[in-house]
């Protein structure tokens, strides 16, 4: 399994798996893109079920003991902790092995290469498999049926100039198809990776001017969720699609994601 998702989806997860005869204890490895709670946050459970978890040596001890990953989650989300995210349990440490840049698993008589791919995430892979790869949020997000593809830009670890290498990176891949975890398999892939490069790039552009000009938190969100919607448009996603994209991708956090970046960078 690549990508086991949230506490929260984990009666659906298995819902489907059951619908393929799969059970729990069947599952023996699960590929972690990077420990985000949703894309990872069931990793305890499926490790305590008995599953191999695979990893970025940054996140693996955030598995094993994620107190200081819940901390700072619940500083963003609150209350809507159990709600978003579900419970997130700590995996033994003996089913958690942390994998590096390169590494070639061979898995149920599959070769899965992991892709070193930080931008969004310091701790991030991309698995591939022959042709296709698993982007996780490197590649953004996109919903099917969509030309746009989105930037998830959340605070700590946002980088522009580290996620264009990886861009790079993903590029000289040669893939036939990425799966984004948000949300699906999609074929055209430089189109995406270019669109997605531009978007990277507008919406560091627009967080500088609106840092230079002393804009408030509030009023930043407001312009950003504006112009992003004004760029979603030209792309033809409709209203209701924009909306589900903001929902998945709150426009918050990606502004206070690009700004924190360009805050240190300015004081570097």
């Amino acid at each position: 399994m690549i990508e086991p998702g949230p506490g929260s989806t984990l009666p659906t997860l298995l819902a489907r798996l059951e619908d393929h005869g799969v059970k729990p204890g069947d599952v023996r490895d699960v590929l972690v893109t990077h420990i985000h709670l949703d894309h990872a946050g069931s990793s305890g459970w499926w490790a305590r079920q008995g599953a191999r978890i695979w990893v970025h040596p940054i996140g693996a001890p955030h598995l094993v003991d994620p107190s200081k990953l819940l901390a700072s989650a619940t500083r963003i989300y609150g209350d809507r902790m159990d709600v978003l995210w579900g419970e997130i349990l700590s995996a033994p440490a003996d089913r958690v092995t942390a994998i590096e840049d390169g590494a070639v698993l061979k898995l149920s008589g599959l070769e899965i290469t992991a892709v070193e791919t930080p931008g969004h995430a310091s701790h991030h892979h991309v698995y591939r498999l022959e042709d296709v790869a698993f982007t996780g949020d490197a590649a953004g997000i996109m919903l099917p049926g969509n030309r746009w593809v989105d930037l998830p830009a959340p605070p700590p670890e946002f980088d522009l100039e580290i996620w264009r290498v990886t861009l790079d990176k993903i590029r000289a891949l040669g893939l036939r198809k990425l799966y984004r975890t948000h949300f699906g398999a999609s074929s055209n892939v430089e189109e995406e990776l270019a669109s997605f490069e531009e978007v990277l790039r507008r919406g560091v552009e627009w967080v500088r001017e609106m840092l230079e000009r002393d804009t408030g938190r509030d009023a930043m969100i407001e312009e950003f969720t504006r112009r992003m919607r004004d760029l979603a448009a030209r792309t033809g996603t409709n209203e209701a699609d924009t909306v589900a994209y903001e929902l998945a991708n709150p426009r918050s956090m990606s502004v206070d994601g690009i700004a924190r970046y360009l805050r240190k960078r300015r004081t570097a």
